[in-house]
């Protein structure tokens, strides 16, 4: 990646609200699609919008892309940032315990809708795909923030084509504040730095080439026909294209975005930083680790703060997985260059499938589990201010175990291939179908455990429940995982884990608050399309 773009944080981010009561006279009458809750009073109200876009990410043309875009009808304009230079959604910042309406608008060809990934919100809230809405409808999400303080985000979430609309630009973090967290002295304002990690490939003419097509009307015809492909597979003829091997495999690109930017690098001060790390790619699993190897101080996961820093050489970080980390340069020179590297790593796809044809995802130097530098952070300047990193960081009230309904016979869920297939327990995904075994009882606690024993096609999963923040009980390391398994940050609330082949991992969850349908499935994006999602249902 080209580092010799440099922007500072100022100009990462720039504030896009727009506060005012007048914009509410030209707020269209909602669709029948739009969910009316009349009740519901609102402190932040954000009209958000899905609309074809244009980026200059290279030298000559522009590439076509799909953004967000954002404005505020009510609250505070600061809740929306721009993410500076980026065709990426703007960063949202709510407060714990805040109202939340955004009306979501889908100027888009295909159906869409909004997943709030890592939140805990009703049902008809979460973005289930039953709920997508076509070109030109609304949908009305209202809810109250009830996360704790941490990095989360929004993206599509329609049934078989998460990955195409994700990957061709609909994607935004979330940023949850509370009272907890503001009398921490962490890096604030220009030191609190969000960062958004995507691999992406481009053909000749600077468009984003996905599966077997480049652009977004040509990709979205090229999954369609993957689709297509893999339904006459499984009925007995047909060969696999090229379209369908990458989605059973997984999207890799060539090209490592960093906020949108193949150019983008950070200039800092020497003070300490808060970084934000969001992988937000399909299918691609990184390996963090500073080039000169200093050790990484990881404060956060997906689910907010931890209680305690904890010092990694390297953080494995799979699609979907958020990472804080304290960045401190205040003992580095002024023109002190440091690199954040994926390191080579091994096991991610051990089966038939992964170790010739895996390789061939992606170009030699790009392939899954390859080593390349993906971002520069440069020292520029001095700072007046300094911090020290806290010992403790929150307080955690964990679930108590025992308290678990299945303590001694986990809720298991073992990820299969047949016929072409992925699936859970030999199941692939069905709008609103759920197995008894997927029934849930509100205000329970349980215990889950994922299996990752998929033969020959064993290849790492990381795993996503909907509504929920977990912990992790317990990993029974497989063969594969020798090169990662010092790498996971199992110590905080998580709402994605890493499942590597033959790897066993155990979470605890408790069910409150919401019954209703949601969704647990793999965030490789692809997988997911083709059927590694299932419904749980939480019953009163």
């Amino acid at each position: 990646m080209t580092t010799n773009h440099l922007i500072n944080r100022r100009s990462f981010l720039r504030y896009a609200g727009l506060g005012s009561t007048a914009l509410l006279l030209g707020l269209p009458e909602p669709s029948t699609a739009t969910q009316i809750h009349n009740s519901f009073e609102p402190d932040l109200w954000i009209e958000l919008t899905a609309a074809p876009n244009s980026a200059a990410l290279r030298p000559g043309l522009a590439t076509n892309v799909w953004s967000y875009r954002a404005r505020v009808l009510k609250g505070d304009p600061a809740s929306v940032q721009v993410l500076h230079g980026s065709y990426l959604g703007p960063t949202l910042h709510v407060q714990r315990g805040q109202k939340l309406r955004i009306d979501f608008l889908n100027q888009l060809d295909q159906a869409s809708n909004v997943h709030w990934h890592g939140l805990h919100v009703p049902d008809t809230m979460d973005g289930h795909p039953r709920f997508a809405i076509g070109p030109g409808e609304r949908y009305r999400y209202e809810f109250e923030v009830r996360n704790r303080a941490g990095t989360y985000w929004y993206h599509p979430h329609p049934h078989g084509q998460t990955g195409e609309q994700v990957y061709f630009g609909l994607a935004g973090l979330l940023l949850v504040s509370d009272d907890e967290e503001q009398v921490l002295q962490l890096p604030r304002g220009e030191y609190d730095v969000p960062i958004i990690i995507q691999d992406r490939s481009f053909d000749d003419n600077n468009q984003f080439r996905y599966l077997s097509g480049t652009g977004p009307a040509a990709a979205a015809s090229s999954a369609f026909g993957a689709r297509q492909a893999l339904g006459g597979m499984m009925g007995g003829g047909g060969m696999m294209s090229g379209g369908m091997m990458t989605s059973m495999m997984g999207f890799f690109g060539d090209t490592i975005l960093v906020n949108g930017r193949s150019d983008a690098s950070l200039e800092v001060a020497r003070h300490p930083y808060r970084l934000r790390i969001l992988n937000g790619s399909n299918s691609r699993i990184y390996k963090l680790a500073w080039q000169d190897g200093r050790p990484l101080i990881v404060i956060g996961t997906d689910g907010g703060l931890l209680e305690r820093p904890v010092h990694k050489n390297y953080v494995m970080l799979a699609p979907a997985e958020r990472i804080e980390l304290w960045a401190d340069f205040s003992n580095d020179d002024v023109g002190t260059k440091i690199t954040l590297m994926s390191l080579a790593f091994e096991g991610a796809m051990r089966g038939m499938m992964g170790g010739g044809m895996g390789r061939m995802m992606g170009t030699s130097s790009m392939a899954a589990g390859a080593q390349f530098p993906m971002f520069m952070i440069e020292v520029t300047r001095e700072s007046n201010g300094s911090l020290e990193l806290p010992e403790q960081l929150s307080k955690i009230t964990w679930l108590p175990v025992e308290d678990a309904v299945n303590r001694t016979a986990p809720r298991t869920f073992r990820i299969t291939m047949g016929h072409m297939q992925w699936g859970f327990n030999g199941r692939t995904f069905e709008m609103t179908a759920v197995a008894p075994d997927e029934l849930v009882k509100l205000n329970t606690t349980e215990v889950w455990e994922f299996v990752n024993d998929s033969g020959m096609m064993a290849m790492a999963h990381p795993i996503h429940v909907h509504d929920q923040q977990f912990q992790v009980l317990e990993r029974r390391n497989g063969k594969g995982s020798d090169d990662v398994r010092d790498g996971y940050v199992d110590q905080g609330w998580k709402d994605t884990v890493l499942v590597m082949p033959g790897e066993r991992v155990k979470l605890l969850m408790r069910f409150s608050d919401y019954t209703g349908l949601y969704l647990y499935h793999c965030h490789m994006l692809e997988h997911e399309d083709f059927g590694l999602m299932r419904n749980y249902r939480i019953v009163a």
